[in-house]
């Protein structure tokens, strides 16, 4: 086992014991989650050699981008974010069956795919917003994507909602329940990032999964948990928390990680 400055680097039998004795005795887990645990369920991530950024520039996961080009950016958004075929991984069920055990408190995650709830996790926040629904930004009329695919084969102007009038068009506009760049959503303002630095707080173990933690304000929570809380990252690539006190590190396969500390967990 390696270890430097509260950081073991490889999955050995010593560094999967220490987790999952961790991981035991904790009552409270906070899992932060990113695209790496959806990678292991078939979907792109953003970053990577082969992510979605290497197909399109971020600009078109804009808010600008979309009021300007809607048609455009539903047919990327639908075709690289939306993903009704995808099925939870070992990742994410482990994560429910903890939940269920009353070890893990709640999900942050920035995934916008739903596997966590499909998996049969309960308390999840979506900080990046969902790609399940779609809102009028003018009378707040939800509307499935599934409609919005429907709307798309059969208007010309799907994007514009039909239940309201406005003066400007813009203010009709349908956009996807995503938190694009420019955007603000839901847990981005004062009350939700209040609770989600509460859960922190409260937190007796940090997990954090598949996420390089690079994009703030999601990079700056595990700064949060109180002073001796483990943090345990889980994620192919570094992250800038890799060296911190009481963090260890596995740049491990989630699934396979995970699955193995479960099976420790439950002999």
């Amino acid at each position: 086992m390696k270890k430097k400055s509260g950081v073991i680097s490889n999955m050995s039998a010593n560094t999967m014991d220490t987790c999952t004795n961790l991981i035991r005795n904790a009552k409270k887990i906070v899992v932060l989650t990113g695209a790496g645990i959806s990678t292991e369920s078939g979907i792109k991530d953003f970053r990577s050699k082969t992510g979605i950024y290497s197909l399109a520039p971020e600009y078109i996961l804009s808010l600008d981008y979309f009021y300007q080009h809607p048609k455009e950016f539903y047919q990327f958004a639908i075709e690289n974010l939306y993903h009704p075929e995808a099925v939870p991984n070992k990742g994410h069920e482990i994560l429910a069956k903890w939940e269920q055990e009353g070890k893990v408190a709640t999900i942050i995650t920035q995934n916008i795919d739903g596997l966590h709830q499909r998996a049969g996790s309960k308390n999840v926040i979506e900080f990046h917003g969902t790609m399940k629904t779609a809102t009028c930004l003018n009378c707040g009329k939800n509307y499935s994507t599934d409609e919005m695919l429907s709307r798309m084969e059969t208007m010309e102007d799907f994007y514009i909602c039909n239940n309201c009038i406005a003066n400007n068009k813009l203010e009709q506009y349908i956009k996807p329940d995503v938190v694009l760049f420019g955007d603000t959503g839901t847990w981005f303002s004062m009350a939700g990032i209040q609770t989600i630095l509460r859960y922190m707080q409260e937190a007796d173990f940090v997990l954090v999964l598949g996420t390089s933690l690079l994009v703030a304000p999601f990079s700056t929570f595990p700064q949060y948990r109180r002073q001796g809380v483990p943090l345990i990252i889980i994620n192919k690539g570094e992250t800038p928390y890799d060296f911190g006190q009481d963090t260890y590190v596995i740049h491990e396969s989630i699934g396979k990680t995970m699955e193995e500390i479960n099976n420790q967990l439950h002999p």
